[in-house]
């Protein structure tokens, strides 16, 4: 089957549009974090944005690659979500869900189309991706319950934190406020995410 006849070609359009917006609305929950004073957790968003950026990327070679001419337009129509506001803890959550959504529902079904129009390259790519956007969901939730929880800074147990501008560490239940070496905000601090412990 010819790439650029197939519903395969389209679901990749629809793929690239909805990686493009979600590394937009990532961004702006990046940007969101930074003005709240949590440099860190943006540090970790912003590596969710840049995957993001490369999902389209892999989308949009093989729409590429489906013709040597130019493509002057693909329509599409797909649902996108526009759920996000700006408050940072609900906006986690939607990630969070919005995350699950691609890896649950679309990216699955888009994968089994791309098999049986048999462009097997395409389905791995997709299954490649599910992977991650697993990844992405885990992580968003981790981040929305800890700062639901006020858990971002403080544990259980005794954990080692360490100030991202000078390196200082210690340990302890609680990161501080102010480093003691640097002086730099409590957002300073690293995160502990819930696979690192």
């Amino acid at each position: 089957m010819n790439l650029k006849e197939s519903k395969t070609y389209n679901n990749l359009a629809k793929s690239y549009a909805g990686e493009c917006q979600a590394y937009i609305r990532y961004k702006f929950i990046e940007y969101g974090a930074r003005q709240q004073g949590y440099s860190c957790m943006a540090e970790i968003i912003d590596k969710v944005v840049y995957n993001e950026f490369n999902h389209a990327r892999m989308f949009y070679t093989f729409i590429q690659k489906a013709d040597a001419k130019t493509i002057d337009n693909i329509n599409i129509t797909s649902g996108y979500p526009f759920k996000e506001k700006w408050d940072l803890e609900d906006n986690l959550r939607l990630a969070a869900e919005d995350e699950k959504f691609e890896e649950t529902k679309i990216y699955p079904e888009y994968a089994k189309t791309a098999r049986e129009e048999g462009f097997e390259d395409i389905a791995m790519l997709y299954d490649n991706i599910i992977q991650v956007e697993s990844c992405h969901r885990k992580l968003f939730l981790d981040l929305y319950n800890q700062l639901k929880n006020k858990t971002l800074y403080k544990k259980p147990k005794p954990v080692k934190w360490k100030c991202a501008d000078c390196g200082y560490e210690s340990t302890s239940k609680e990161a501080w406020k102010k480093c003691p070496l640097c002086q730099s905000e409590q957002g300073h601090v690293m995160l502990k995410l819930n696979d690192e412990n």
